[in-house]
């Protein structure tokens, strides 16, 4: 397993580089010949890589990675968490995941078809400066919404984008990377239009449930290791604790203290997979005040030990 500046002893999830991610995704002994997949070394490209879904593992995660991905489904179905956002991928579906967040994908249906596309921050760095990609781009960052519904002239033009890609992977025509940047780029930018076309951005002037309980939803993965009581989010959000409870429980049917618990669960799970860190080191990496109170907070989310998951896992 290889991580990516992990200090021994600590019990962090492993931040996974590109150039060593391959096998968290792909079935091992996989023939298909797609973009990265089985590419001669000659003709990869460093900081990029693009696959299609022939081949992937049925479930991914939950991990974290140190790059941005962009996942194209153009049929079946695949479920995709990011931080406490769920959604269900269906023909003409993007999701996007920027670098420190916790992903995972699963239930993915045997007719399902898409591409996903792997690269490092500083790949469009002629293009765009690598802090600047979120702004750009605002399904990168925290503030904004991470998953797209495209209409069919629209995602056609996006699988015509990927296939161009893998076309330019494939040969040793002069401007070859630079071209992939360039497709890359324009990707993104047609998926920027629809994106403001439809108004996802979420606005801070709006304080009903459309926007609290997605921004609630997305301050609990950025900030759950620091803060875990809702009073915490209520004042970030501006609300009171009862208000912010009541909305996220009419909209979820959760409490706001069930979705801040879900989140350390993905998280203990994670670093319990992804690392051989004792319980003990876990429990104080996750702010408990002793193991036992891990223990016990873990058997109450999941009906069963860290211990036993882990040996499961």
């Amino acid at each position: 397993m290889a991580t990516n500046n992990i200090s021994p002893g600590k019990a962090e999830i492993p931040l996974y580089v590109l150039n060593d991610f391959r096998h968290l995704h792909r079935r091992e002994g996989d023939t298909s010949d797609f973009g990265y997949n089985n590419l001669e070394a000659g003709k990869r490209i460093p900081g990029f890589e693009v696959y299609s879904s022939e081949g992937l593992r049925p479930a991914v995660g939950p991990l974290k990675s140190d790059f941005y991905r962009i996942s194209i489904t153009l049929s079946g179905s695949v479920d995709v968490q990011l931080g406490l956002e769920k959604f269900k991928h269906r023909p003409g579906t993007l999701s996007f995941t920027f670098p420190g967040q916790v992903f995972s994908k699963d239930n993915i249906t045997a007719d399902t078809f898409g591409y996903y596309i792997l690269f490092n921050a500083d790949f469009l760095e002629e293009l765009i400066p690598a802090g600047k990609i979120p702004l750009e781009f605002p399904f990168f960052d925290y503030s904004g919404v991470p998953f797209i519904q495209l209409q069919e002239l629209e995602i056609a033009a996006v699988a015509d984008f990927v296939g161009k890609i893998d076309a330019e992977l494939r040969q040793h025509k002069q401007g070859r990377e630079k071209a992939v940047r360039m497709y890359l780029y324009l990707l993104l930018l047609e998926v920027k239009r629809s994106y403001v076309a439809q108004e996802l951005h979420i606005t801070t002037t709006d304080t009903r449930s459309t926007y609290l309980v997605p921004r609630f939803m997305k301050l609990v993965s950025q900030h759950f290791l620091t803060k875990k009581r809702v009073a915490d989010y209520a004042a970030l959000l501006g609300v009171t604790p009862n208000h912010l409870n009541r909305t996220v429980k009419e909209v979820t049917g959760h409490t706001a203290s069930a979705a801040i618990a879900d989140m350390l669960v993905q998280e203990a799970k994670a670093v319990l997979r992804h690392t051989d860190v004792a319980i003990s080191e876990i429990s104080w990496q996750l702010n408990f005040s002793d193991p036992a109170g891990f223990n016990r907070f873990f058997r109450e989310q999941t009906g069963q030990t860290p211990l036993a998951y882990r040996k499961n896992a």
